[in-house]
């Protein structure tokens, strides 16, 4: 029997302090950096899914090819989720998930209260 060595790739699961308000109610700014990074990462994005609230908080989901990337925002905690995740089917990923998440927290001018790197 043959046995294949095979990781699925890397989650990574974020909760970010944002000082900045308008970043986390924004939604639109949010959806045109992400295009950006997919474009930038080689990555397709095959469906998005957002929802604004009434408080101006927003949940976007983006699935891609390759997996997904989603956000859940909180400007009255000045908080947000988000969690980004990369299969390694053609390729190994993991650093561009690692790279992706910095770019977000870079975004946001983010602190990080809790990461989580889930290696599947």
């Amino acid at each position: 029997m043959t046995s294949h060595s095979y990781s699925p790739g890397l989650h990574i699961l974020l909760t970010l302090e944002v000082k900045s308000i308008l970043k986390l109610t924004d939604s639109q700014s949010f959806i045109r950096k992400t295009d950006e990074i997919l474009q930038h990462y080689n990555l397709e994005k095959v469906g998005e899914l957002t929802h604004n609230f009434d408080n101006e908080s927003f949940t976007i989901a983006f699935c891609l090819k390759e997996s997904h990337i989603c956000v859940h925002t909180w400007p009255e905690y000045e908080q947000l989720t988000l969690d980004v995740y990369l299969c390694n089917y053609l390729q190994d990923n993991t650093e561009k998930v690692k790279a992706i998440a910095k770019e977000y927290i870079d975004y946001f001018e983010a602190k990080v209260i809790k990461e989580f790197e889930i290696y599947r």
